[in-house]
């Protein structure tokens, strides 16, 4: 018997804890839900329920979208997927043109075009005024850089005098500003604008019929979920209603999709079915490979293809997935192609262990411990001078600071005020357990084997003072 059961009260204890106001779930075989669930509410205020048509944000799962656009265009002979990201951006630079020339689509696919993290999203992001008196996220600081057209991206870019942190190709590092800029790639490979091609190529032939950029493209459609905030205070944290996504022109390739759990289901039959759904051919079975092919190490237990993280080691299958979280939003996509199962889990405020629940999910779906993680670590041993080694804090333009710290010959993490325990599992290689996650985390170091930057939320951050 399947643990649906013990699944649901672990799901019901994660929204009580993380104050989301709803969450979806929905397992599929070959494309036919057989298990959803919704909790809670898609408007907490008026107790509105939640159906498998239920608009949600997708946030960075629209990299999937964006990966199968450029595909759909390598195959109209439109993009190389090997030539020079400058000849789709000639007026993209960075500090050294050297290191830029070798900059390709391929690797702004796959996060390893080298440019650090920056935080471009952020001033890229905008929605109307919040109504209520509670600080909105941003709302502070939003105006001071505006960014809102790919050129204004590319300037903001090169006004920060990037420099790679290493070679296209060898290291991974999640890149919005990337994925950012593949939308004006799309626009110039195709002529028409990203939105439009990835909707009239992807979307529509796909049969996904509730999936949109934009609010307004759903019109008075009331089947659509409240965007809610969290505002953290000493005395208790508040969770209030705004009107809107964020949203975020120039960036709309990294994550600003809405759309359902049904939606996402059939989605899910273009990879498994390798680029057909319902019958219709949307991409070529070599494309599906391409997207779906472990092209860089991610962390210690996966790897990143075109817009999806490949995890080969998932309880003896393949794992394919990927994960998003913006304000209002968090959400992760999972498939198990060789078994034809598709899981999507959609949740209407950021914050939640979305990734989590879909293991949860899996795990009662596949009758196995509900509490199973799909690896096991002996404690790995580290030395003090390795530990003081690793001491410090390491920063990032786009990231609150880093910090590790040794007490007691035990080395601590701290992010944003909270110390997180951590678990060595291999050399240079920890554990982080934060917000019921478990987050993999790797010290990067040089030749001679000094600490030179953490990997951490899959992105590059360089330690200060080395």
């Amino acid at each position: 018997m399947k643990k649906f059961k013990e699944f649901e009260e672990r799901v019901e204890h994660l929204l009580d804890t993380y104050e989301v106001p709803g969450c979806i779930v929905a397992i599929a075989e070959h494309g036919n839900i057989v298990y959803e669930k919704s909790f809670g509410f898609k408007n907490k205020e008026k107790a509105l329920p939640i159906d498998r048509n239920t608009v949600f944000g997708l946030a960075s799962l629209t990299k999937s979208f964006t990966c199968a656009a450029v595909m759909r265009l390598v195959e109209e002979e439109k993009i190389n997927l090997h030539a020079p990201i400058t000849d789709y951006l000639p007026n993209f630079k960075i500090e050294n043109k050297a290191d830029l020339e070798k900059i390709t689509v391929h690797h702004f696919m796959n996060h390893s075009s080298g440019i650090p993290p920056l935080p471009s999203l952020d001033y890229a992001m905008h929605r109307k005024r919040n109504n209520d008196c509670l600080v909105d996220y941003l709302e502070s600081h939003v105006d001071e850089i505006t960014i809102d057209t790919y050129e204004s991206l590319m300037n903001y870019i090169s006004d920060a005098n990037v420099q790679l942190f290493a070679q296209p190709g060898k290291l991974f590092s999640y890149s919005n500003d990337a994925y950012g800029l593949l939308g004006a790639v799309i626009e110039r490979a195709s002529g028409i604008p990203y939105e439009q091609y990835v909707v009239e190529n992807i979307i529509h032939p796909c049969g996904m019929k509730r999936t949109y950029f934009t609010r307004e493209e759903y019109g008075n459609d009331e089947n659509i979920t409240t965007c809610y905030e969290l505002y953290e205070l000493v005395e208790g944290n508040v969770v209030y209603e705004v009107q809107d996504w964020w949203d975020a022109p120039a960036m709309r390739a990294t994550g600003f999709l809405k759309s359902t759990a049904s939606d996402m289901i059939t989605y899910s039959q273009l990879f498994i079915n390798k680029g057909m759904v319902a019958g219709k051919r949307i991409l070529t079975e070599k494309s599906v490979q391409q997207m779906v092919y472990p092209h860089v190490k991610m962390d210690p237990e996966r790897f990143y293809g075109y817009g999806l993280t490949i995890n080969p080691n998932y309880f003896g299958d393949t794992l394919i997935e990927h994960g998003g979280s913006l304000q209002s939003i968090s959400s992760k996509f999972g498939m198990i192609i060789e078994k034809g199962v598709s899981v999507i889990v959609l949740a209407n405020l950021s914050g939640f262990p979305a990734s989590r629940t879909m293991e949860l999910a899996l795990n009662a779906y596949f009758n196995r411990d509900i509490d199973a993680r799909h690896f096991a670590y002996e404690a790995y041993s580290v030395d003090d001078e390795t530990l003081a080694s690793y001491q410090g804090i390491y920063r990032s333009r786009e990231l609150e600071d880093v910090t590790i710290e040794v007490n007691n010959d035990e080395a601590e993490l701290y992010y944003k005020e909270k110390k997180y325990p951590i678990k060595w599992i291999r050399e240079h290689v920890f554990l982080a357990e934060m917000d019921d996650t478990l987050e993999p985390i790797e010290i990067i170091v040089d030749e001679n084997g000094a600490p030179t930057a953490m990997s951490i939320f899959h992105r590059i951050v360089p330690k200060l003072n080395k």
